[in-house]
């Protein structure tokens, strides 16, 4: 086995442990693989929804549990902030446990705090139970790419992330509509039907998934492999980091130090991490630098970041120009926003079975982020004919799906079938940190442009409604104001708001274009069509 003193692993064809095949190498398709695969299918789909609910119905939920306009950041934050600091130790815990054990612990905490959540009588139980939540889904996100990769070929693995992925899209789809009938109801049961849903995926798991627990780390002592020190630093240092992301222009101004200094302070624990990871007296890192030691998985990491970050600035401000050029319910702006969403799952599919039919993923990342540019090219000349801008959500869509399911294999393609956990763990957290750079980016360029254009509106009042960050959140109650407005300050206010997203479409453009050209970083490597794996299913 290679050894962290090595300068580099060299991509191979083998696993660089003495591996035991895979009994489901030949033969996939039987009754225990699908049983697998339908439980991770599951996980995948109510995890996803959780998120796509929440978001729809938090104003109801906010109101319901007392909490103040400046606190309920907390209730999104505290989940997204759980789910991606403790993903790296997730990877390195499932090389340690192996797969089935850290499965099951996520699913029954994501349950947890659904059930805490659902059973909030205030703020501080709520939060409680997101944080639990979030740890749990989490863990879940970075499992469901371990377990999938543990069934399958690399050469075939961007097929079956694409259909799981296609799970989550569908949740992300539904999602809004959901919470939003939901929250006129009982907004509890956003939290509790999760409940069920986790006791059939956790039924299935138990009942199909025996698995191999690796051997590569026999005669250690199980807590000595973890990386104690690593994690000390990781999690604090992301969670500094997070919290100065999540909060800043919200909670208080950018250029306040209580952003200031968490920013600063987790850029600083970040840096110190990855040199105790690189360090000689690290044995079990749970990021091992040989991760980005070849061009293809280092680039590939890249494009994972870019394409994350297009997929958030589209999700979260195509709705705001429904709601705020069209007048648009919330409600409205879910189903408006379905041609991007539907079109993601449909292409993430497509992806996959092309890269397991040609086994090239280059061409496919190419014509995924040149696809991307043309699609944010178009949203700048959107218009309220609902033929051009349905259809120009779906040429955003077909590269933003496409790199759905070929960059986790392409990632691996530079690695030895070991590294599966480890590389599976950063690629979620790379993408879940690129979820909230966008998120972050994109709002602090609507929030200044914003402001830099309010001198268009002649509305004194209206002025004020939108100023300082307030504009995102005034989108989706205009369309109760619109006969109130005028016409004229109605077409002031279209003005405003299609300039500010303009920028976000241009920004956006610029990032396909620079993923584009990154995309000559990666080498075409060949994709394993045997798979070995020290965690494959035992016969």
């Amino acid at each position: 086995m290679a050894t962290d003193n090595e300068p580099k692993i060299i991509p191979t064809t083998s696993t660089t442990v003495v591996a035991q095949s895979n009994p489901l190498a030949k033969k996939q398709f039987n009754l225990r693989f699908w049983g697998i695969f339908s439980a991770l299918c599951l996980l995948a789909f109510i995890s996803a929804l959780d998120v796509a609910i929440v978001t729809t119905a938090l104003p109801r939920v906010t109101a319901d549990i007392g909490s103040v306009e400046q606190e309920y950041v907390w209730i999104a934050s505290s989940f997204v902030v759980a789910s991606c600091v403790i993903q790296p130790l997730v990877g390195q815990l499932a090389d340690i446990l192996g797969r089935r054990i850290p499965l099951i612990t996520a699913t029954a905490l994501f349950a947890l705090g659904s059930g805490v959540a659902g059973g909030a009588n205030g703020l501080n139980m709520m939060i409680a139970g997101r944080t639990v939540q979030g740890v749990g889904a989490g863990a879940i996100y970075v499992l469901l790419d371990i377990v999938c990769c543990d069934l399958v070929s690399l050469r075939e693995r961007g097929k079956y992330v694409g259909l799981m992925n296609a799970w989550a899209g569908v949740a992300a789809g539904i999602g809004p509509v959901i919470g939003g009938a939901l929250a006129d109801a009982s907004w509890r049961w956003i939290f509790y039907m999760n409940i069920p849903i986790c006791g059939v995926a956790l039924a299935v798991v138990l009942l199909f998934m025996r698995v191999k627990t690796g051997a590569s780390r026999t005669g250690h002592s199980k807590l000595k492999q973890v990386d104690w020190l690593g994690n000390l630093i990781f999690i604090p240092s992301m969670v500094s980091l997070l919290l100065g992301l999540v909060m800043g222009g919200i909670q208080h101004p950018w250029s306040s130090w209580r952003i200031i200094l968490p920013l600063v302070l987790g850029c600083l624990g970040w840096i110190a991490f990855h040199v105790q990871q690189s360090a000689p007296m690290t044995r079990w890192p749970s990021v091992p630098a040989r991760l980005f030691s070849n061009r293809t998985s280092a680039t590939a990491y890249v494009l994972t970041f870019f394409a994350s970050v297009l997929v958030q600035s589209a999700a979260y401000f195509l709705p705001v120009w429904f709601q705020a050029v069209l007048g648009t319910t919330v409600l409205q702006s879910g189903v408006d926003f379905l041609p991007l969403a539907i079109g993601t799952l449909v292409f993430a599919v497509v992806g996959g079975l092309l890269l397991s039919k040609f086994g090239a993923y280059r061409p496919l990342h190419a014509a995924a982020f040149g696809l991307s540019a043309i699609g944010f090219g178009l949203f700048t000349i959107l218009s309220p004919s609902t033929a051009r801008w349905a259809v120009f959500q779906l040429v955003a869509s077909a590269g933003l799906g496409i790199t759905q399911s070929t960059l986790l294999p392409a990632i691996m393609a530079g690695l030895p079938e070991a590294d599966v956990a480890a590389s599976a763990a950063v690629y979620s957290f790379i993408r879940t940190f690129g979820f909230i750079w966008g998120v972050t980016m994109p709002s602090i360029i609507f929030n200044a442009v914003v402001n830099k254009n309010l001198s268009l509106i002649s509305s004194d009042s209206l002025r004020d409604q939108l100023r300082n960050g307030a504009a995102y959140s005034f989108a989706s109650e205009v369309h109760k104001l619109r006969d109130d407005l005028g016409s004229e300050i109605w077409d002031e206010f279209v003005k405003v708001y299609t300039k500010s997203l303009n920028v976000i479409w241009w920004v956006s453009l610029g990032i396909s274009i620079a993923a584009l050209a990154s995309v000559a970083g990666e080498d075409g490597l060949e994709l394993r069509n045997e798979l070995e794996t020290e965690y494959g299913l035992d016969s």
